[in-house]
C-alpha cells in the first residue's frame, strides 16, 4: 500500500512523500526496501538513524530524526499493530459445513465449519463465526458474531462466547471446577451447575482452561487477553480489558476489577478482590 491510503484508513500524519509503497512491516534493524519499521522506544533511536526501511513509524519527537518517509503518531506501537493487520488480511476458509463435521443445530449460511467438528443441539452461532477441525460444542452453547475457534477447542455445554472472540487451539472452555467436598477420608465430588461467560473482543491463549462455576457464573469481561496455559478456576470474575501473560493460574471465587495486569507465572490465591 502506498503511505497515503494507510494514513487515509488509520490517519496520524505524514511526513515526507506518500507515494512510497510498503509491503510488509520490520524491525528497524531487519526493515529493507518496501518495509516500514517504527520506533516505540526512544532508547533505539540510534537504529532509527540506520534503518533502511523505506517508511518509518515515529512519534512527534523524534520526526526529525530521520529524512525517510515516516508517519507521526502519538502511540506508534499501536500504529504499528493496526499496520500489520491492514497488510496482512487473514486467510478466510470457504464458507460451508463440512461433510465431515457433525453438527446437531441450526446454523447461519455464513459460518464455516471443518472437519471433525462435533456441535451439539440448540447450539446459537452469529454471522462469520469460524470453526477449525476438532473443535467440540456442547448443547446449548452461544457463540457470538465474528468467533473464530482454532483446532481442538472444545466448549462444554450451556457457555456462553461473546462477539468476534479468538480462542487458540486446545483452549478448554466449562471444565468443572475443582469442587469437592471431604467426607471422613474421602472426597465427594460437587456437581459444577454454573457456566463460563465470555464478553466480546476476547483472546484466549493456547492450551488455557477457565473452568465453570460451581453455582454462579465465571465471568471472563470484554476485551480481556488471557494468554497460552492459563488457568481459572471456578467462579472468578476477570474485569474488562485486563490481561494476563503464560502460565498464569488464579484459583477459585477471585474478582479482578477493569484493567489490570498479571506477569507471567503469576499464582493468585483464592477469595481475594484486586
Amino acid at each position: 500500500m502506498r503511505l497515503d491510503a494507510i494514513v487515509a484508513q488509520l490517519g496520524g500524519e505524514l511526513v515526507g512523500d506518500g507515494s512510497v509503497e510498503v509491503f510488509q512491516v520490520a524491525s528497524l534493524t531487519s526493515a529493507g526496501s518496501g518495509e516500514i519499521a517504527f520506533l516505540s522506544n526512544p532508547k533505539f533511536r540510534q537504529q532509527l538513524q540506520a534503518t533502511r526501511a523505506s517508511a518509518v513509524i515515529v512519534t512527534q519527537k523524534h520526526v526529525e530524526d530521520t529524512a525517510i518517509p515516516r508517519i507521526v503518531h502519538p502511540n506508534p506501537y499501536v500504529y504499528y499493530a493496526r499496520v500489520v493487520a491492514l497488510l496482512n488480511p487473514p486467510s478466510l476458509p470457504t464458507r460451508l459445513i463440512h461433510p465431515m463435521a457433525a453438527v446437531e443445530s441450526k446454523l447461519p449460511e455464513s459460518v464455516s465449519v471443518a472437519p471433525h467438528v462435533a456441535i451439539g443441539q440448540r447450539v446459537r452461532c452469529g454471522e462469520n463465526v469460524i470453526i477449525h477441525a476438532g473443535c467440540v460444542i456442547g448443547d446449548d452453547v452461544s457463540i457470538g458474531e465474528g468467533s473464530i475457534l482454532y483446532p481442538n477447542v472444545v466448549i462444554y455445554p450451556r457457555c456462553v462466547i461473546g462477539a468476534r472472540a479468538i480462542i487458540h487451539v486446545g483452549a478448554v472452555i466449562g471444565s468443572d471446577g475443582f469442587g469437592f467436598a471431604k467426607e471422613g477420608e474421602r472426597w465427594i465430588k460437587i456437581p459444577q451447575i454454573g457456566r463460563v461467560v465470555i464478553g466480546d473482543d476476547v483472546e484466549i491463549g493456547a492450551n488455557t482452561s477457565i473452568d465453570r462455576g460451581a453455582l454462579d457464573d465465571t465471568i471472563i469481561g470484554h476485551g480481556v487477553k488471557l494468554d497460552n496455559q492459563i488457568q481459572i478456576a471456578h467462579n472468578v470474575r476477570i474485569g474488562d480489558h485486563s490481561a494476563m501473560a503464560g502460565c498464569v493460574g488464579v484459583a477459585g471465587s477471585t474478582t479482578f476489577g477493569k484493567r489490570c495486569t498479571v506477569g507471567g507465572a503469576g499464582m493468585i490465591s483464592g477469595h481475594l478482590n484486586i
